[in-house]
């Protein structure tokens, strides 16, 4: 998985009306993605776990709390 260095930007700059480095576009990025990954295996733990095949939406909520 990746985002695009575009969209971190989108997304830094609709915080605040300041100028984003691409690095610190670059950094966000990789930063979600360990934090998705995170949530992912957390989630799909939590399908198997109540004998799913399918990860819902509600998995991801709990794997977030």
């Amino acid at each position: 998985m990746e985002f695009s260095i575009s969209k971190m930007k989108e997304v830094i700059k609709s915080q605040g009306d300041k100028r984003v480095s691409e690095a610190s576009a670059e950094k966000l990025g990789e930063t979600l993605e360990l934090f998705a990954g995170d949530v992912a295996e957390e989630a799909v733990a939590i399908t198997e776990e109540k004998g799913r095949k399918t990860v819902r939406a509600e998995d991801i909520k709990d794997a977030l709390r």
